[in-house]
């Protein structure tokens, strides 16, 4: 029997979130073996500059979507907040699986909460987007570049000497990890990459097999919430290494979508939110990019 092959990055999340979904199409899969094809992307291989300063989108997805596209493997597996908001040509992104925790939390193993860290204190992440929005909330501290997965942040947390770090609710909860977290920081002001908490499958447009039976798995309020946020993002011209910021619900019947952006330095911030139709998800988050940019975005977005 042919087997199903998933690309995937190799790290322990990465892997986590390849075998959560072999596990959720296994009943459809009527026996058929899944195969690995593990891949290294431009942004494992290149570890020591920060991600802004490689620049690029793609950078943790366009081997792994390389693969598929050229029939190395059936379907490839992202968290979404990697994958670009441009469609890729010849793929299709065939399914977005119900979504994790959204949040950032704080980790520290010295400090109870974000408010009690003192003044000059470092904290360490690898996300403008999050170093911008704790320099808005706490320009007294010290911010420092952090690369690596998550269990390398860990260590690094207290190798280096660090007061506190950044992560992904999501990310620490999929590896059993979320005993370590400190502090649940507030969606509301601490705002969520696009996509945060989700994951991607994409398949070959011409594999009509593959594209149903992953088509089984996609959560339609994750993608009507993912969409408008991504759609925000792809009218604002930036992508995942920026500090901007986004969260879509579903609720009652309505997609409400708050979004923030910020300048590198986090001075300025602006911020907005929209609700309309969950069937209107995109151009609920177009409109939505419209009228920020309308309100100055693109001048703090310029030249990062």
């Amino acid at each position: 029997m042919t087997p199903l092959r998933i690309a995937t990055r190799g790290s322990p999340l990465a892997l986590w979130q390849a075998r959560w979904v072999a596990a959720a199409l296994t009943p459809d899969l009527g026996g058929r073996p899944v195969e690995w094809v593990i891949l290294r992307t431009t942004g494992d291989e290149m570890q020591s500059p920060p991600l802004a300063a490689i620049g690029g989108a793609g950078l943790f997805t366009r081997e792994i979507q390389r693969a598929v596209r050229d029939g190395q493997a059936d379907l490839a597996v992202h968290s979404l907040k990697d994958l670009p908001t441009a469609a890729t040509p010849g793929l299709i992104l065939a399914a977005i699986p119900e979504r994790g925790p959204v949040a950032d939390v704080l980790v520290s193993t010295r400090w109870p909460s974000l408010d009690q860290l003192p003044p000059q204190a470092r904290i360490a992440t690898g996300s403008p987007r999050r170093a911008a929005l704790l320099r808005h909330r706490r320009p007294d501290l010290r911010f420092e570049p952090l690369r690596g997965n998550i269990e390398t942040r860990l260590r690094k947390l207290e190798e280096q000497g660090l007061d506190a770090i950044i992560l992904a609710e999501a990310g620490l909860n999929r590896l059993d990890l979320g005993q370590r977290i400190t502090e649940r920081l507030d969606p509301a002001w601490m705002v969520p990459a696009v996509g945060q908490g989700a994951l991607a499958v994409e398949v070959r447009a011409d594999d009509g097999a593959t594209l149903a039976l992953t088509a089984r798995i996609d959560h339609a309020a994750t993608r009507q919430e993912t969409s408008a946020e991504r759609a925000l993002l792809r009218t604002l011209g930036s992508g995942c290494q920026l500090p901007v910021g986004a969260l879509g619900r579903v609720s009652a019947g309505q997609l409400v979508v708050h979004a923030v952006v910020l300048d590198r330095d986090g001075r300025e911030r602006l911020e907005a939110k929209v609700g309309g139709d969950p069937a209107a998800a995109e151009p609920l988050g177009e409109a939505l990019g419209v009228e920020l940019l309308g309100r100055g975005a693109g001048r703090l977005l310029a030249g990062i």
